[in-house]
C-alpha cells in the first residue's frame, strides 16, 4: 500500500488553474476543494511519499 503526504494551498479565484498546474506538474493530486476559515478557499492535495 503506498504512503501518501499531504499538502494544502489556498486557491485564488483569478489564478486557480495556474495554481493547480503548478501543484500537479510536481506530482500532486487534487483531493478536495473547500472553504476555509477566512471564506477563501483551500485546496487539498495528495501525491505518493517519495516523489519530488
Amino acid at each position: 500500500m503506498p504512503a501518501w503526504e499531504y499538502a494544502t494551498t489556498p486557491l485564488l479565484i483569478h489564478s486557480t488553474a495556474a495554481i493547480l498546474n503548478n501543484w500537479g506538474a510536481d506530482g500532486w493530486e487534487l483531493v478536495q476543494v473547500v472553504q476555509g476559515p477566512e471564506g477563501g478557499l483551500v485546496a487539498y492535495l495528495k501525491r505518493p511519499r517519495g516523489e519530488s
